[in-house]
């Protein structure tokens, strides 16, 4: 399985998918310039030095939330959907897995406890950042890919 997925759904990237198995030396970016949250993994030998440097301060437009959840432990489900609210398909995740959340609709079923980090745009929106998908039923959920 490669260490990289993509989940589309009409051409459409749902979700990027980054499983706990990667090796990859030096710096891989996933992520179009153009999305508003970055995913990159990094590997650096010891002894590697990164200059120090301050971010400048860069007005952006961000119009859609774009959410980034490390499993640090555990197992999860994740349902994909597309804006029009149909589901697509459902993938595993697992300890060390890292997916960023592009567009269309997400939910989740913790199979196994789950410890995971959730990065996301802020400041919080509340309800004004989310419309509510009604739950598919479980038979219709088709589970594809791994979870470490």
């Amino acid at each position: 399985m490669d260490a990289v997925e993509t989940v589309l759904a009409d051409g459409v990237v749902l979700a990027m998918i980054v499983r706990g198995s990667i090796d990859r030396p030096g710096i891989s970016f996933f992520t179009p310039n153009d999305y508003s949250q970055q995913l990159a993994y990094m590997q650096h030998p010891a002894g590697k030095q990164i200059a120090p440097h301050v971010h400048k301060i860069v007005h952006r437009a961000v119009t859609r939330t774009l959410e980034v959840l490390f499993v640090r432990k555990g197992r999860l489900r994740v349902d994909f959907y597309t804006e029009a609210q149909a589901y697509v398909e459902s993938r595993l995740l697992g300890g060390g897995d890292v997916i960023l959340l592009v567009a269309g609709g997400h939910g989740f079923e913790v199979l196994e406890p789950v410890e995971m980090f959730e990065v996301k745009q802020g400041p919080f929106a509340g309800d004004q950042d989310k419309t509510r998908i009604a739950s598919v039923a479980a038979d219709r959920v088709r589970v594809s890919g791994g979870g470490s």
